[in-house]
């Protein structure tokens, strides 16, 4: 079997669907829950079960009340618990053949099998009307499925963001920059975008083969900083964490655990950037996303701002 990796889901013994948060899943797997079976719940799965969707504080409460043996810093569910694997680039064939909407989007790309998938609610059957599109694409497929969508937005087959969406993903993401500031960021990524109606997101997620690219775990805590930095290797940038290599006097990594900074710069750029700083043996790295907010926390290209 294919190893446990990012933007998998799991399914446990009493139901509880987790999607799976970390590449580092060799002892437990790393998640986070999502779905609780519920009489009352506002999601039906294909069989008629219904489930309550957790957000992430609410998911904490509720694993701390009913399986506190999972709780860490994700939810750590051990492998004897575990009745079902959902893999995105597994399942995505079922879920095109149910949803026209899925089906419409993906005939706009031309990706390898195997290579793509859907995960969040579509992944699980648990899909809504109101429900986003979380594409997934593996290793280097992503960029191209990157360029891809760049013509297609380009050559008016997939019309762009309108500033309705774009002011609906900032208020999601409530992030330390302005408006202004956070859109002239995100219109180059094109990892994202709005298709019939329904927002998409195009998430990076490494191929097996390179799972352990970046030692994972947690430093010590040595305090925060805002520094200066010329991005070295932007490579990992779009993935979860987001990765920046820099050239800086004592930081030699900056992370973001939250998507907002995902794809903030690219290699050769000079960041400003905010977080927590941690000891990782002989390398310090600065993290940004150490709340579910990042309050306090960002990352900006002021090689992009100063060109505009």
């Amino acid at each position: 079997m294919n190893a446990i990796r990012l933007r998998d889901f799991i399914e446990d013994r009493d139901g509880c669907l987790y999607a799976v948060s970390n590449y580092d899943n060799a002892d437990r797997i790393g998640c986070i829950l999502r779905y609780v079976p519920d009489a009352d719940g506002e999601r039906t799965n294909r069989a008629g079960r219904r489930y309550h969707k957790y957000d992430f504080a609410e998911s904490f409460d509720w694993v701390r009340e009913h399986k506190p043996e999972y709780l860490d810093s994700v939810h750590r569910v051990p492998y004897c618990d575990v009745v079902r694997i959902y893999k995105p680039e597994e399942e995505i064939g079922r879920v095109a053949a149910r949803n026209v909407r899925v089906a419409r989007l993906l005939s706009h790309f031309d990706l390898s099998p195997g290579s793509f998938g859907c995960t969040g609610s579509l992944l699980c059957g648990l899909e809504n009307d109101a429900s986003d599109i979380d594409l997934v694409v593996y290793g280097d497929a992503w960029f191209v499925a990157q360029h891809q969508l760049r013509r297609l937005v380009e050559t008016g087959v997939i019309p762009g963001m309108s500033t309705a969406m774009w002011r609906k993903v900032y208020d999601k993401r409530v992030p330390e920059i302005s408006f202004e500031t956070f859109v002239l960021h995100e219109q180059r990524k094109w990892n994202r975008g709005e298709f019939e109606g329904t927002y998409f997101d195009l998430l990076y997620t490494r191929a097996y083969k390179n799972l352990d690219a970046v030692p994972s775990g947690a430093g010590k805590v040595v305090g925060r900083a805002t520094i200066e930095a010329t991005v070295t290797d932007a490579s990992l940038s779009f993935d979860s964490p987001a990765i920046y290599a820099v050239d800086h006097d004592e930081i030699s990594r900056v992370l973001s655990f939250t998507h907002t900074y995902s794809g903030q710069a690219l290699a050769g750029e000079v960041i400003e950037a905010k977080g927590v700083v941690e000891e990782h043996g002989d390398e310090r790295w600065l993290i940004v996303g150490t709340t579910r907010e990042a309050k306090g926390e960002y990352i900006v290209s002021k090689t992009l701002l100063e060109s505009v």
